[in-house]
């Protein structure tokens, strides 16, 4: 009989492999409490939290723990139904009209995960007779809801527009096309150049839909994402977001202008073959949305942060994932797996956590340490980070 583990061997190996050089796990760490939005307790000690997404720190915000904290005195703890059943009660409409308030379009579908909502919206638009037309480094969700959908693949360069175009050009012109694209890439941190991909889309038909995970609240003058900032949000079909990190807690959505969106309740499997939200987390969600309309100077902080940090790293020798900082991660890039452990773990004991991104989820096989940044991180903490990154680096032998 065929073992079906057998597949993961070499996995199991590699980890194995590492664990057996005496570094810890990187992948298993439990935090033991969470004090704020930029510390937490890990193994006994204070640590800051550098890889956590939380860009605008809006997990312990005083207004957002109220609602939630009402809403679960009112509702109780969850719905134990679809939202096409039983599971829509009043939190999760004021959580649409939030969302449709913060990008100003007409629909909003909240689903119970960011992963759920492209698995949702992207399988149910484009099927077996369609096309998706996709960035090779698109995130998993992005490739599970082509696949769930059986749409025809057609992948792209990554941030290449000449490649995009070649690629529309072959296409039959009568074909329903769709473009996926994401503001900011989540392992390098880099953004798209959504202004010129968009308008080649739209010149060939396509309809097109952006993930906006890692730039909703932080990028753009209200921050509502790239697509924004570069003046093309008005020519997306389709806005997909998360809520687990500007907005603080977890969810995910879909907003958009066409006026057949709402047909979508019905049709797309993920939204109504799942329980709804608890209603104490889509109280939480609005309240955020809401406060991340007016909180350009927590925006304004998150950039200076982030700044600091890209240049900080840069001058002691680190090899980054973009030349200039263009989001809230700023990725650098590790020889290979064992030093990027390493440096990981020498991290953790100079009390700053990071996440290890490795193969396959990385691009280019790369090994990433990924950093996060926070609005709530002090410009103090960012110099703080930046001496412990030098002190970790010559004890794991990454920097001369």
């Amino acid at each position: 009989m065929t073992d079906l583990f057998s597949k993961f061997d070499p996995l199991i190996k590699q980890r194995e492999d590492l664990l057996s050089t005496g570094i810890k796990d990187p992948f298993s760490l439990v935090m033991e409490k969470v004090i704020s939005p930029t510390v937490a307790l890990c193994n006994g000690k204070e640590t800051i939290l550098l890889g956590t997404y939380n860009y605008m720190g809006m997990t312990f915000d005083p207004d957002v723990l109220a609602a939630g904290k009402k809403a679960l005195d009112e509702f109780g703890a969850g719905t134990t139904g679809s939202r096409v059943l039983n599971g829509t009660y009043s939190p999760h409409r004021d959580c649409e009209e939030a969302l449709k308030e913060f990008y100003g379009m007409d629909h909003a579908m909240v689903f119970s995960t960011g992963y759920q909502a492209n698995l949702g919206i992207i399988s149910t638009m484009a099927s077996k007779e369609d096309y998706i037309i996709l960035d090779i480094d698109s995130h998993a969700s992005i490739y599970d809801g082509c696949a769930l959908g059986n749409a025809q693949i057609v992948p792209f360069r990554h941030n290449d527009v000449d490649a995009l175009e070649k690629r529309l050009k072959r296409l039959p012109p009568e074909a329903g096309k769709l473009v996926v694209l994401e503001g900011v890439y989540s392992m390098l941190g880099d953004i798209a150049p959504l202004k010129e991909m968009i308008t080649i889309a739209k010149a060939h038909g396509a309809m097109v839909l952006v993930d906006e995970a890692h730039s909703m609240g932080f990028i753009g003058p209200k921050g509502r994402g790239v697509a924004e900032d570069q003046g093309v949000l008005d020519q997306v079909d389709f806005v997909i977001g998360t809520f687990s990190k500007s907005v603080g807690t977890v969810g995910g959505f879909c907003v958009s202008n066409h006026p057949k969106f709402e047909v979508l309740r019905l049709v797309c499997r993920p939204y109504v073959f799942t329980a709804s939200l608890p209603p104490s987390v889509v109280a939480t969600a609005a309240t955020s949305i809401r406060k991340l309309m007016h909180a350009g100077d927590k925006r304004a902080h998150l950039w200076e942060n982030s700044r600091k940090l890209h240049k900080g790293l840069k001058d002691l020798g680190f090899q980054l994932g973009t030349e200039t900082p263009q989001s809230a991660i700023i990725s650098v890039i590790m020889p290979d797996l064992e030093r990027g452990a390493a440096m990981w773990e020498a991290l953790l004991d100079h009390g700053v956590y990071v996440n290890l991104a490795r193969p396959p989820a990385t691009p280019a096989g790369m090994t990433l340490l990924r950093c996060s940044l926070c609005a709530e991180h002090s410009s103090e903490q960012v110099d703080d980070i930046i001496g412990r990154f030098k002190a970790a680096g010559a004890v794991a032998g990454v920097l001369g």
